[in-house]
């Protein structure tokens, strides 16, 4: 079993107020300060890609994660300080891989990735901070400080979403962090605590169930969702409006619009936002297909045409969604037998689907979708 034995000594300068402080609590004279580590890490025992060391304020996590992990060690990085976020990242990634990724770790807000890294919230740093963790240490990257700034939902959101990449891409992560209600989010194969000595393998688990509760809302709702949908901050009047809410917080938002047409028409998914600290988990996912399923109790078909990477993903991959076109640009014919169309999207791939899952009654009688 690998042992690590790690001596971290200074000096002590013996000045007045040092010689007073020994004094007062009875300290014996010493010349150095000496703390000694004797670690047991059987990490070439088994194959792992998530690591977490998990310990109090002053336990040497970083001392240690620093000697067990070299330069893998991420503390913060340098970002352009007038720039947009995503020239922060190594020059060789290409546009899309860069946004693959920042999606990928739950940071999916295309507007906030044009911003500065200063310019984003604390959350949103965190996110970007992972992504480029990852780009930049694709084979292991340990990050330290895991979690210390941000609040414990966006903590244990984040982890989950960082997890899924992680074991999803075939990297390795080790977390450095004091936080431990991040362990049943981050699932880390192997833990070790510096304060108890004890190192443990763990079994991969399912992650925690989130609650989510969905309410009818007002248009007056989507200035709070707006500024991070990846396309526009407009919304229809018209709309009909609904939120879901984690432990009673707002997280997600989606809007529905009646659409004119043969054998009564269909509905049309207006709007999908996730706010960027609940990104990662498919909460928007969740209350796009709810959403759906409550329409389609209606009796009338429920479509939906998005451009979003990871929406397309998803919904290709759903057993609940229909693909009926693939992902192409949209164009404009103006003639004798054709309708124009204002709302094509010419510069941009666009896919377009049908709910073909079950129609949710009870819930669109509860949310006064049908009678």
């Amino acid at each position: 079993m690998p042992r690590l034995d790690c001596v971290k000594s200074v000096v002590v300068e013996r000045t007045p107020r040092v010689l007073q402080l020994e004094g007062l609590f009875d300290i014996p004279p010493t010349e150095r300060s000496e703390r000694r580590w004797q670690v047991d890490l059987p990490l070439e025992q088994r194959d792992w890609q998530i690591g977490l060391i998990v310990g109090p304020s002053g336990s040497g996590k970083s001392t240690l994660a620093r000697e067990l992990f070299g330069e893998s060690l991420v503390t913060e990085y340098e970002w352009p300080v007038e720039r947009s976020l995503v020239d922060g990242f190594p020059s060789g990634m290409g546009i899309r891989e860069i946004t693959s990724l920042l999606s990928s770790v739950g940071f999916s807000s295309p507007p906030a990735w044009l911003r500065p890294f200063g310019a984003l919230s604390t959350g949103e740093q965190f996110r970007a901070t992972l992504a480029r963790a990852l780009a930049e240490r694709p084979q292991l990257a340990v990050i330290d400080e895991f979690t210390s700034v941000v609040d414990r939902t966006v903590a244990q959101i984040g982890s989950a979403a960082l997890a899924r990449t992680v074991r999803g891409t075939g990297r390795r992560l080790v977390a450095v962090g004091c936080h431990y209600d991040v362990i049943d989010w981050l699932q880390p194969d192997w833990l070790f605590d510096p304060a108890a000595n004890r190192f443990e393998w763990r079994c991969l688990q399912p992650r925690p169930r989130l609650r989510l509760d969905v309410v009818r809302v007002s248009s007056g709702a989507w200035p709070q969702f707006g500024a991070h949908h990846y396309l526009s901050a407009g919304l229809n009047r018209v709309a009909r409006c609904f939120v879901a809410l984690c432990n009673g917080r707002p997280a997600a938002f989606t809007a529905v619009l009646s659409q004119p047409g043969p054998a009564g028409g269909r509905w049309r998914e207006h709007r999908t936002v996730c706010l960027p600290d609940f990104q990662g988990v498919g909460i928007g996912h969740a209350l796009s297909e709810l959403v759906a399923a409550m329409f389609r109790a209606t009796g009338k078909r429920y479509c939906s045409v998005t451009s979003h990477p990871g929406m397309i993903a998803h919904r290709r991959r759903s057993p609940l969604w229909h693909m009926y076109r693939a992902p192409s640009l949209g164009h404009r014919t103006v003639g004798k037998h054709s309708r124009f169309n204002r709302t094509a999207a010419l510069t941009r791939l666009t896919a377009a689907f049908e709910y073909i899952g079950p129609a949710d009654r009870f819930s669109a009688q509860a949310l006064g979708v049908v009678p």
